[in-house]
């Protein structure tokens, strides 16, 4: 890639399925995976669906005892068992990371499968919470098989390593 940074990632989706997506970086074209309930304007919680916007990238984590330090301008930290992030709407926490023990929905930041190894909080209904609106939408590493998210934007963890050392908190991702 010829620029030391990305001003912006645009995921569009691709021809070849309705979950499936095409994720433009400078030159490059990488198979990405988005929400099993493609795109849409009016994100919902739970609904499944990918938010059409363009969002900031906030911060992220990393799986320590699967990857490696990675090279980034943006603020990483190593996942632990005990960092969850809230999706409950009625909770004062929605759509922030809280600490286990946590009772109201949650998802666990510390995954046993990879999708979390490397994962980018966006800023989708971070900075100004509307309950309801959808939480937990993250840049991470995709399924096998670019199986569909719960509303995310994945790419493949090598994929995922190759950008990184390009994003910085001046980096967007649009999703059209």
């Amino acid at each position: 890639m010829p620029e030391k940074t990305l001003r912006r990632l645009l995921v569009r989706r691709a021809p070849t399925g309705k979950s499936q997506a095409i994720l433009q970086a400078g030159p490059l074209r990488l198979r990405a995976a988005i929400g099993r309930s493609e795109t849409t304007s009016r994100k919902r919680e739970g609904d499944g669906a990918t938010p059409i916007a363009t969002m900031k990238l906030v911060s992220g984590y990393l799986r320590g005892d699967r990857v490696r330090e990675t090279k980034t301008a943006l603020p990483m930290q190593r996942a632990l068992t005990t960092m969850l992030w809230c999706d409950a709407p009625d909770h004062a926490s929605y759509n922030r990371p809280v600490k286990a023990p946590f009772r109201p929905s949650h998802e666990r930041l510390m995954r046993d499968d990879e999708l979390y190894d490397l994962c980018i909080v966006l800023d989708w209904n971070l900075s100004c919470r509307k309950r309801g609106c959808g939480s937990a939408i993250f840049f991470h590493i995709a399924r096998p098989g670019y199986q569909p998210t719960e509303g995310c934007v994945a790419l493949h963890p090598r994929d995922m390593r190759r950008l990184l050392p390009y994003l910085t908190a001046r980096t967007r991702l649009q999703v059209l």
